[in-house]
């Protein structure tokens, strides 16, 4: 809606990170969402984005972020953030409702691929999307077509994706 494109209206360019998730092994860590933070160029803000149920993992964050994103979990109803989303530079989000707000919006997205593989049909669908998963082929991978609540194995292999490589390949290259 116009309300809602008028209220999320900002005038720097920036970047949306989505970092939570309903399933924990669908859910990158919290220092890798701290290094893409800190890594991105100053030239662009940082919105973290989820429901109210996120607002916590969105404060821890932001407080172990050098650099301080500015925090909407919670504030910002469905359509807000769809609003939000669509004019981003990009957006960064686990396998989550997210990469599909983004999709639906046609908005930049980088989907972040834990436990669950883009196999399942479930990837995003903007003309400017990416993916990035394990590099290698885990024989834990997928674990379920949901993510589960502890890793299965007791490693979390899978959310180990470097940050910076997320980041130099999609955000670097536009």
């Amino acid at each position: 809606s116009a309300e809602a494109f008028e209220k999320t209206a900002h005038n720097r360019p920036y970047i949306t990170v989505s970092p939570a998730s309903v399933w924990f092994t669908k859910q990158w860590p919290l220092a890798k969402w701290v290094g893409l933070i800190n890594d991105c160029p100053e030239k662009y803000d940082v919105f973290l984005l989820g429901g109210r149920g996120d607002l916590g993992l969105c404060t821890n964050i932001a407080a172990e972020c050098s650099r301080k994103p500015i925090i909407r979990a919670g504030l910002y109803d469905f359509l807000e953030s769809a609003a939000l989303m669509s004019r981003a530079k990009m957006n960064y989000t686990n396998d989550s409702a997210p990469v599909h707000m983004a999709s639906a919006m046609n908005a930049p997205v980088t989907a972040i691929f834990c436990s669950t593989v883009p196999a399942f049909g479930y990837g995003p669908l903007s003309d400017i999307s990416h993916v990035f998963e394990h590099p290698a082929a885990l024989t834990c991978r997928p674990c379920g077509i949901h993510g589960r609540t502890v890793c299965p194995e007791g490693h979390f292999r899978c959310s180990q994706i470097d940050p910076r490589l997320v980041l130099t390949s999609t955000l670097m290259t536009q």
